[in-house]
């Protein structure tokens, strides 16, 4: 499974890249197409709107067909995305073509879950999905640094052609080395299976409302750090393209290995005796505690201290993101993992959705930053306090429709 692993935090990179690539671009499809700040800021958030809808979806359909077959697909379908919107030559095209994109990365969380909750036991699960989280990190930190400098001397539009064709090449090795065993909590083919759990079952849990609202805050954090924080730093703090490439991609590779180095010590604290609970929800709660700190810093403080800033809310946002997902996953197990994570992250990129076009209607309406910072760091806190006190203990659900099952069995 190592080389599975490593093909997802692979495929996870790629994603992240894909995702924030237009972010980079930003500054300059606003000089070219002429955008308004309310404009740009529906390009940033359309990519949200569609993948939160279909998150639902994808998580039902990968609790019920082949997984390794539904992240291919989608991987697939956002690579082509990507390379359409180097070709888009206008506000429209490009918000379908950030529409589709969406459409197509919406299995990779709930895929991710399934894979992970079935192959990996509770003790390895804070490293494992670290080490995709790195991947997902790690996207940003290229796409921002060489993304931008790529773009700021060639332009964007070839740029996004070509990351598109390239991506493709990841099905390659995915389809030699992805799982072959069939997935036995699946119900394909038997649709009155009773096994696993439903949608409103997993809605009447307080620990399942307190995922999605934790995740909601986290992704508000996130988004906004990733759509607006370049343009910030361009036309806020009159940064070159040079120079905001070379923060945003520090930040997100200091992002990147807080999220590793945190994943492995929550593994080994358990290991050692700890809760899952102390440990998962410790890292979760401290981390975007840390956030709701230091993003204010970022918008009041000189220009150096600013960039300092900027790197710290990152780390603060890998320290969290370590364990998001080892808690869904504990907390739903094999069964009921693809269906938890694509309810959660439903309404968890709701946040997403409204953190570029919110900041660009704030923006539209003010005239300055303040306002969006200061929203973000109150959304920061909200979200320390729901992974704190909302969400109870990590442990799996009993779930009643597994009980009734194995009633009838008997």
């Amino acid at each position: 499974m190592r080389r599975v692993l490593i093909l997802l935090a692979l495929s996870a990179f790629i994603n992240f890249v894909d995702r924030g690539n237009l972010s980079a671009a930003a500054p300059l499809l606003k000089t070219e197409l002429a955008l308004s700040d309310f404009r740009l800021g529906i390009l940033l958030a359309a990519f949200f709107w569609s993948y939160a809808f279909f998150q639902m979806f994808s998580g039902w359909l990968v609790d019920r067909l082949d997984v390794k077959w539904m992240l291919a697909g989608g991987f697939f379908l956002w690579s082509v995305a990507t390379a359409a919107t180097g070709l888009a030559g206008g506000f429209a095209l490009l918000l379908a073509a950030r529409l589709v994109l969406g459409v197509g990365e919406s299995v990779v969380y709930p895929s991710y879950s399934k894979i992970l909750a079935r192959y990996f036991p509770e003790e390895q699960r804070g490293l494992a999905n670290s080490i995709i989280i790195t991947g997902f990190y790690a996207g940003p930190a290229f796409g921002l640094f060489f993304g931008g400098i790529l773009m700021g001397r060639y332009g964007w539009r070839s740029f996004f052609l070509l990351l598109g064709l390239i991506s493709l090449l990841w099905l390659l090795p995915w389809f030699q080395c992805m799982p072959r065993e069939r997935d036995k909590h699946a119900n394909a083919g038997n649709p009155h299976d009773s096994d696993t759990p439903g949608i409103f079952e997993i809605l009447k849990l307080r620990s399942a409302w307190g995922t999605c609202a934790a995740l909601a805050c986290l992704d508000y954090l996130s988004y906004f750090l990733l759509t607006w924080m370049p343009t910030y730093l361009v036309r806020g703090r009159n940064f070159s393209m040079d120079q905001m490439a070379a923060t945003m991609g520090a930040a997100y590779v200091l992002c990147a290995v807080v999220a590793a180095t945190c994943g492995w010590l929550s593994d080994r604290w358990i290991i050692a005796g700890a809760t899952p609970t102390l440990v998962r929800k410790g890292f979760t709660s401290v981390g975007m505690a840390g956030a709701a700190i230091f993003v204010m810093p970022c918008v009041l403080a000189g220009p150096r201290l600013a960039t300092v800033m900027v790197i710290l809310v990152a780390t603060s946002l890998g320290a969290c993101s370590s364990n998001v997902w080892a808690i869904t996953q504990t907390l739903a197990g094999p069964r009921a993992a693809g269906r938890w994570t694509g309810i959660e992250n439903f309404v968890g990129n709701l946040g997403g959705a409204v953190a570029p076009a919110l900041t660009g209607f704030v923006l539209g309406r003010t005239g300055h930053y303040f306002w969006a910072f200061t929203i973000t760091a109150a959304v920061s806190l909200l979200g320390a306090l729901s992974w704190a006190f909302w969400i109870g203990r990590v442990e799996p659900v009993v779930w009643a429709s597994r009980v009734r099952a194995k009633g009838v069995s008997g």
